[in-house]
């Protein structure tokens, strides 16, 4: 077992087995919550099995070794703790939280059910149903079906493309046996990383993660599965899906950089300064002023491979021409003008006090060591991110625009007349 202590009050230790444990010791609050991740995202499926890592969230703790799904939720719910299962594009997730005294046993429950899942038949088919009423029901709605066809074009044959619902064709063909093998083939110690924030000692919890893991052992003849993304080299395209709907969905997306690159942090600031809050500058300038937006906003996610900048807006049909243009015209003015001095530091503090104000309780505290951890960015990632956002300057943001907002992939959902003339003026 190695330990170090990058932060003062981060404990990383690695235990034999290959489990990464963090532990942040807050006495603050009686509550102790924990995040134990997986490298088991939807990343790591094949495309053939798109909504499988989803499909096994649902699952999960419906059933484990000596437990019904019935005897989970009672043991859980009569300690008035809460625990599930989530999976996202770049890693799996089972959450904890309670108070400290119950801490433990609820603990080797989570440890239980990440181990030795059952995965009833019966709780199978019951959440494969529930998940393609899902599809269907987003397949109803303007704004998903705007952001499935953008993610489409942008990434094709990525596993960016599909939601991680996967769709209706790949959802019906899953099996109890693909959960299984799914399962074996992520689920080992060397792929897990354990984060724990409250009222515990670093000793303690250490000590009781060695009690309940000590005797996991990776696989000696099963290597860890490997994550071959991809290259993204699709040029930008127009899509455009005609609906009779009362507004027009007008999107464009940009291919961004991974997380682990030095543009991440000019363009979460881009993406602050752009569609963050009702002082941002879509709204303020497409909204408020034009009137032109029922909802406007950009968004940037933390992805391992390279993240969609994303603008969009609601719009009435008739205003469908004038969005894309104006929409189109804002992020150019990020790359042929510099932000003023007073643009770049609101948007500086707007993002670093977004920030802190999501490390408040030791749920947001677990959730984000362990997320970076499981990224491979490490710990001291959240005060380089810090660091790197303040030290930005304008023309650092400029050359980022410069870079990856040049060119957008544009997805159009709305009446047939208003999103064809809309793209025919584009194109003009």
């Amino acid at each position: 077992m190695t330990t170090s202590q990058q932060q003062s009050h981060i404990h990383r230790t690695v235990l034999n087995n290959g489990i990464v444990v963090l532990v942040v010791e807050n006495p603050a609050a009686d509550i102790i919550a924990a995040r134990i991740f997986a490298r088991a995202g939807s990343c790591y499926e094949n495309p053939e099995q798109a909504g499988l890592a989803y499909l096994l969230s649902t699952v999960l703790t419906k059933g484990c070794n000596g437990l019904t799904s019935l005897e989970i939720a009672e043991q859980v719910e009569s300690l008035g703790a809460s625990l599930g299962a989530d999976t996202a594009s770049d890693y799996f997730l089972l959450s904890l939280k309670t108070v400290t005294s119950d801490f433990a046993q609820m603990f080797r429950l989570a440890a239980r059910i990440l181990r030795s899942p059952t995965f009833p038949e019966a709780e199978v088919e019951l959440e494969r149903r529930v998940a393609l009423q899902d599809i269907r029901s987003q397949q109803e709605q303007p704004f998903t079906i705007a952001f499935d066809q953008l993610r489409d074009v942008m990434y094709q044959n990525h596993p960016y493309a599909s939601s991680g619902l996967g769709n209706e064709a790949t959802m019906s063909r899953l099996t109890r046996q693909d959960l299984v093998e799914y399962h074996q083939r992520h689920f080992r110690p060397e792929n897990i990383v354990i984060s724990i924030a409250g009222r515990i000692t670093p000793e303690n919890a250490i000590a009781l993660v060695q009690e309940v893991f000590d005797d996991w052992q990776a696989s000696p003849t099963q290597p860890l599965p490997k994550l071959n993304l991809p290259e993204l080299n699709v040029e930008p395209q127009i899509k455009i899906t005609p609906q009779q709907t009362q507004q027009s969905i007008v999107m464009l997306g940009y291919l961004g950089s991974s997380v682990r690159s030095s543009d991440y942090a000019a363009l979460k600031l881009l993406s602050t300064y752009l569609g963050n809050g009702l002082s941002s500058r879509l709204f303020v300038e497409l909204r408020e002023k034009r009137g032109l937006a029922y909802e406007v906003s950009a968004f940037y996610p933390t992805r391992l491979s390279r993240a969609s900048f994303v603008v969009y807006m609601g719009t009435a049909p008739d205003n469908t021409q004038v969005a894309l243009s104006s929409l189109r015209q804002e992020v150019d003015l990020l790359f042929t003008r510099e932000l003023d001095e007073d643009a770049l530091q609101a948007a500086k503090n707007k993002i670093l006090g977004q920030y802190a104000l999501g490390k408040q309780t030791n749920a947001q505290i677990a959730q984000m060591y362990g997320w970076y951890e499981i990224l491979g960015l490490g710990i001291d990632f959240d005060t380089d991110f810090q660091e790197a956002i303040a030290s930005l300057r304008a023309t650092d943001v400029r050359t980022a625009a410069d870079r990856y907002l040049r060119e957008p992939y544009v997805s159009l959902v709305g009446q047939e007349r208003a999103v064809h003339s809309a793209i025919l003026d584009f194109n003009s």
